[in-house]
């Protein structure tokens, strides 16, 4: 049976008059409950403008309210299973859908490269740290095919995919998920198709389904604008993903393997990887230099420090010992030592004053004239004043020679004198010690008084 022209005429006109009422009021039915409960594509594309344009106004809490109406699904609206419906955003064209999911990446990472404070401020601490926590825990990578895609991560648009890898890279703990995520998507997908001959032959079969199509062109990557994101995709996923992951050799060998690639880009992808192996080997060895080289600086700066302290305590040792030399050979209890210049010098006086009784006596043995019988007159008050002068000076010369010779002992007298001082500089001191005379001159003045009557007796 053909579904053409000469079967419809086949039948009766009321018969098909009835049809065609039944048919066109069932489509008249689908498309108002359609219409009503699904946005507009024009609704959809006039909030996108306008989160757009908070955005680059900088006004990041507004636009983050604006577009996510469209990527949240409706919890009061199921399905028969009892599932949430996917969000506005999932039944709206391919390039609408994938500036929607961009802008919302794009506003996620804006958000993210705020300052804590900044942040805090904008969006509130519980909201703040629910988003950072979304984005560096890569829930958003969930959250994007659940609520786009029917949770089929193979549907997931390249484009879209891009921006999720870009924004985990920037601000993911791990890349782990970030990963897996990847290897998920490249094995779901399916490789491109370029050729064109098969697409005509395609879109020209009229018994093509739209299940077909959907599965025909899941990837996109049909194309080369989709061949270049798939390209774009591998780039992200061996040359940054892997590479965080430590997987230098499984990324070598996925870039060999790769029937996406061609010889050149192939080529151009081992290069970048060995560059990149390079580059790392020579920060790591830069750094382990460097850290030798701390580790250097500070044992030298150890030994110093020990060197230093070790002359210090030779030094305090050889002051101390020497102190205590000075102290036990010139050591005297408070008074002033006989030095040589001092013995010699009363040596001469004793000598210059024996000389002088012996002339005398020497005169005085002469035959003497009724003068010298005369009694010899002493000194006057200037000649007594010039010898007092002198052994005064005498006195002070010993007295600094033994000075010089012992600078302890002058030490000491000073610390003697300024104890005494500061001593009967206290008031109670000073009382104190007049008591103590006090006494001590009564018991004399006893004493004596007892003396007296003892002998008067």
């Amino acid at each position: 049976m053909s579904f053409d022209g000469s079967y419809s005429a086949t039948l009766s006109p009321s018969v098909s008059e009835s049809f065609g009422s039944h048919v066109l009021s069932n489509s008249i039915s689908s498309l108002s409950s359609s219409t009503t409960s699904r946005p507009s594509s024009n609704n959809i594309s006039k909030t996108y403008r306008q989160a757009s344009q908070l955005f680059l106004t900088r006004r990041l809490p507004e636009a983050l309210s604006t577009v996510l109406p469209l990527i949240t699904p409706s919890t009061e609206s199921s399905n028969v299973n009892g599932s949430t419906e996917p969000a506005p955003v999932a039944r709206a064209s391919r390039s609408t859908r994938i500036k929607v999911w961009s802008l919302y990446l794009t506003i996620l990472n804006a958000i993210l490269e705020l300052d804590a404070d900044e942040g805090k401020d904008a969006f509130g601490t519980q909201e703040w740290r629910t988003i950072c926590k979304k984005v560096r825990d890569s829930d958003v990578w969930e959250e994007v095919v659940q609520f786009g895609y029917h949770g089929v991560e193979g549907e997931v648009d390249s484009d879209v995919v891009i921006n999720l890898a870009t924004l985990l890279l920037a601000h993911a703990k791990s890349q782990a998920i970030n990963q897996k995520r990847l290897e998920n998507y490249l094995a779901s997908s399916s490789t491109p198709n370029l050729d064109i001959s098969k697409q005509l032959e395609a879109t020209r079969s009229p018994r093509l389904t739209s299940r077909s199509r959907r599965s025909h062109s899941k990837s996109g990557a049909d194309t080369p604008r989709d061949l270049n994101a798939r390209v774009k995709i591998l780039e992200l996923y061996t040359l940054h993903v892997l590479l965080r992951n430590n997987e230098w050799d499984y990324a070598r060998e996925f870039i060999s393997s790769s029937a996406v690639l061609d010889e050149e880009r192939r080529d151009a992808f081992l290069q970048a990887l060995q560059s990149l192996q390079e580059e790392q080997h020579e920060s790591e060895r830069k750094e382990r230099e460097e850290k030798q080289k701390q580790e250097e600086q500070l044992q030298k700066d150890i030994e110093e420090a020990r060197r230093l302290r070790a002359e210090n305590e030779a030094r305090e040792r050889r002051r101390i010992n020497e102190e205590r030399a000075k102290r036990e050979g010139t050591e005297i209890d408070y008074g002033i030592e006989d030095t040589p210049s001092s013995s010699g010098v009363r040596n001469k006086a004793r000598s210059g004053s024996n000389g002088s009784a012996l002339s005398r006596s020497s005169k005085s043995s002469k035959p003497s004239t009724p003068k010298e019988k005369k009694a010899v007159a002493r000194p006057g008050l200037g000649a007594r004043a010039i010898m007092i002068l002198s052994n005064l000076r005498n006195i002070i010369e010993q007295m600094s020679a033994t000075f010089r010779a012992n600078p302890v002992l002058l030490m000491r007298l000073l610390a003697f004198v300024i104890g005494v001082i500061v001593m009967f500089g206290r008031k109670g001191v000073r009382e104190r010690v007049r008591q103590i005379l006090g006494t001590g001159w009564n018991k004399v003045r006893s004493t004596a008084g007892m003396g007296v009557k003892v002998s008067y007796i």
